[in-house]
């Protein structure tokens, strides 16, 4: 006779998987532990509101995995999810899609409706219906949107230190101007996959770049190419050490460190000189640096 296997769960959009979120998911697989039942994050497969994301969704599941929860449900803002009132979507999706028999809620965590009822109210229904519902203790001063004000601002090694992880693009290749090349720093004109995600402000990166499942150091500039009247915003990357064709080819990126700030040169040779000096400081970065 099998026996139904019940969940410990929580509810969030988790953009970035930051150490914040971590922390909650850190509460889920210990109550489930404490609870003999399996621990359970109910996510969305994209956000309502209009802030660039942080994470895809394919780079969510991944970050959640990876900190030990192997059932992740990704749901839909579909027409009838979203006119659910609290109670509806405790007893449908909750209590009778996903059999959570205990739900952790952060103090100012609302879903339903209009999001017109509060903790007291979940507390309430779940009652009334079989599910337990407990509040998270605070997760700490890490929020998405501050993280977002970091990378807006090329502050890329203090979102690692609150991510707890670098931040990732993710494109394909295109062919671009070959300037790059001209000056002995052949670039791979990157293109991101998810035009919602987050670009950090223009200026030289060190990060990692990962190819055919082969990572390598690499430095990237975002920005519009003064030096040549460039009015035009582009994402370039050169790998270091690598001689190879990369155009239509999926790359990967991890910012490690801001290395400077975009700049105009007064020549060509002045700026290969710069990216010179900018290659050494990357590799020296990086070289300290293991990739996550």
């Amino acid at each position: 006779m099998s026996s139904k296997t019940g969940y410990v769960a929580t509810i969030g959009m988790f953009d970035g998987v930051h150490l914040g979120h971590q922390f909650v998911l850190g509460q889920v697989r210990q109550t489930a532990s404490l609870r003999a039942l399996q621990p359970m994050v109910i996510t969305f497969d994209h956000t309502l509101r209009p802030d660039p994301i942080l994470t895809t969704l394919q780079e969510k599941l991944a970050l959640i995995a990876r900190t030990g929860i192997e059932r992740t449900e990704v749901l839909s803002f579909t027409d009838a999810l979203k006119q659910m009132t609290a109670r509806e979507f405790m007893q449908q999706v909750l209590k009778n899609q996903l059999d959570v028999d205990v739900l952790l809620t952060g103090y100012d965590n609302r879903f339903g409706y209009h999001r017109e009822e509060g903790f007291d109210d979940y507390v309430r229904y779940g009652r009334q219906m079989g599910i337990e519902v407990l509040r998270l203790p605070a997760e700490g001063n890490v929020s998405s949107s501050m993280i977002r004000t970091l990378l807006r601002e090329g502050r890329v090694a203090e979102a690692t230190a609150k991510m707890g992880h670098p931040y990732m693009l993710e494109g394909s290749v295109a062919h671009g101007e070959h300037i790059g090349t001209q000056l002995g720093f052949p670039t791979a004109n990157l293109e991101p996959t998810d035009p919602q995600k987050l670009v950090p402000s223009a200026g030289v990166y060190a990060v990692w770049a990962s190819v055919g499942g082969q990572s390598y150091h690499a430095m990237m500039n975002i920005g519009q190419r003064p030096t040549f009247d460039g009015h035009r915003t582009t994402l370039e990357v050169h790998v270091l050490h690598l001689n190879a064709d990369l155009y239509g080819q999926r790359l990967t990126i991890q910012f490690i460190q801001r290395l400077r700030d975009e700049q105009r040169f007064s020549s060509a040779e002045a700026l290969r000189q710069q990216l010179l000096h900018d290659a050494e400081a990357a590799e020296q970065v990086l070289t300290q640096t293991e990739q996550i």
